[in-house]
């Protein structure tokens, strides 16, 4: 069986390129196919040989300008070529969903979430940029023609997986379609991991993004003024160190060993916003480390209360403070912890997508 893998763009490090990551290594011979990639920030794991970038590449000329490529996005996902695949594994939070292939051609979408910025974000999506005033309305109007190719784009694969409740609910909401729910792994096998703990700090991290709300953390830690690590780059993070006091520390981007070094010397893995899944988060569990999450989205699936971590009832400084005051990290053995997302562990996700793949 001829299989092609197909993700929106390899300009950053996230949940989402997990699960690529996880199919390339199921699919040693699949090539996968892209709108952008940056090589020097490929995330560890990948194979540079096998990404096929889309015409846009050569627009690319920095990646901090993507954005600005946005409007050409759905005219070069269909001009990738398709027709000699059985199979089509997307991987999608916007565009790749939207690539055209023969009627004979199953295509496989595991969707994120829906295109963020012309649904969920779209009334903040210019103001946390920056933008001037006087360019959001010409891209209101560029965004209005989008989600009309969005919706239509998102009609076109065969099957949808999506990774919690709180995405096939947002699928349904905006697409009116169903998706099943195949939760994204964590390899146990390679999870780093000792029982022998002398917590020093609080941790949080990953793409520094404005609805990530990493400024909740850093309130926190101000306030109690305990020390906070934070990890990962990201278009936020000039205004994050301007509100973070003395005791927070940022450490750019770091290695998956290093990240779980940090892990095992948190007193909890902080997380107190809503998010689709939170990979992060899950990986910081499989380690052994405890979660402090806002009881929503993904965290709901994952985080299980008095077991591996805390959930809080408000995405909130107030939660935060009272969470982090009364926390013990004694309470949570590192042995349970790890082994509570067991049913997150790599093998059991490749069984589930090979069955997907091998349905008629």
């Amino acid at each position: 069986m001829r299989i092609a893998l197909v993700h929106d763009y390899f300009l950053q490090d996230g949940g989402a390129e997990r699960v690529v990551l996880a199919w390339q290594r199921l699919f040693p011979r699949a090539p996968i196919y892209t709108l952008l990639t940056d090589p020097r920030t490929l995330p560890e794991g990948f194979d540079g040989e096998r990404i096929r970038p889309s015409s846009l590449q050569k627009l690319l000329i920095h990646p901090k300008i993507y954005p600005l490529l946005t409007p050409l996005m759905p005219m070069a996902v269909e001009q990738i070529d398709l027709r000699q695949f059985d199979r089509v594994l997307i991987s999608t939070s916007s565009f790749a969903k939207g690539v055209i292939v023969p009627p004979q051609v199953k295509t496989i979408c595991y969707m994120h979430t829906p295109t963020r910025f012309l649904w969920e974000e779209r009334k903040r999506y210019a103001h946390d940029r920056g933008w001037p005033a006087l360019s959001r309305l010409p891209i209101a109007h560029t965004f209005h023609r989008l989600r009309a190719w969005d919706y239509a784009a998102a009609q076109r694969p065969h099957q949808l997986l999506t990774n919690s409740r709180t995405s096939q609910a947002r699928i349904a909401r905006y697409y009116s379609r169903s998706a099943e729910i195949v939760s994204p792994p964590i390899d146990l096998s390679i999870t780093p991991f000792t029982t022998q703990r002398s917590p020093r700090f609080w941790l949080t991290g990953g793409r520094l993004i404005p609805y990530k709300r990493f400024d909740l953390s850093i309130r926190a830690a101000n306030f109690l003024h305990v020390p906070l690590k934070i990890f990962g780059c990201g278009p936020a993070e000039a205004y994050l160190r301007s509100i973070a006091g003395p005791t927070v520390e940022f450490l750019g981007s770091i290695t998956d060993q290093q990240k779980y070094q940090l892990m095992h010397q948190a007193y909890a893995f902080l997380h107190p916003h809503l998010e689709d899944f939170g990979m992060t988060a899950l990986e910081a569990l499989g380690s052994g480390t405890p979660v402090i999450a806002f009881d929503g989205g993904g965290a709901q699936e994952t985080v299980q209360p008095g077991v591996n971590g805390v959930l809080l009832p408000t995405s909130s400084v107030s939660s935060l403070l009272e969470a982090m005051r009364q926390f013990d990290p004694a309470n949570f053995d590192p042995t349970t912890v790890r082994e509570s997302v067991r049913a997150f562990d790599l093998p059991r996700f490749n069984e589930q997508i090979l069955r997907y793949v091998n349905a008629d």
